[in-house]
């Protein structure tokens, strides 16, 4: 039935952006980790990328986390010169993790989620309306 399809469709929908809410936590806490000494690398935002992907036992095109990369954005400076982790001109790298992306993507993230509901909710009323016209 095309309802339990589309049902199926914004379950996995439901289930990607929570995938990536937990990268977008990730990444706000560990916007403040650096190495420990210079030459070590500070954290590095993570992003992911979605696909499609076809169920062929139930005819439905899913959606599913793709990648889990590093973004590969420049590290920030912060002049510290003395913090352990300062290099020769006093400069720490910081990671690259803008809290305030982070929080858009947040709430980008959190309204796919609430609409994929929403369309799960639809369908399961379509169902059961469905279901007293057959009483």
């Amino acid at each position: 039935m095309d309802l339990v399809k589309s049902m199926m469709a914004s379950a996995s929908g439901m289930k990607a952006q929570g995938e990536r809410m937990r990268i977008i936590a990730e990444n706000l806490a560990n916007a403040n980790s650096v190495g420990r000494n210079p030459d070590e690398d500070p954290y590095r935002r993570k992003i992911l990328t979605f696909r499609n992907v076809l169920n062929r036992e139930q005819g439905v095109e899913l959606v599913e986390v793709g990648k889990v990369q590093n973004d590969k954005s420049d590290f920030r400076l912060r002049y510290d010169p003395g913090h352990p982790a300062a290099n020769a001109k006093g400069y720490v790298r910081m990671p690259n993790v803008n809290s305030i992306i982070e929080m858009n993507d947040m709430r980008e993230a959190q309204r796919s989620y609430e609409a994929n509901i929403r369309a799960v909710e639809a369908a399961k009323r379509m169902l059961m309306n469905t279901v007293d016209l057959l009483r």
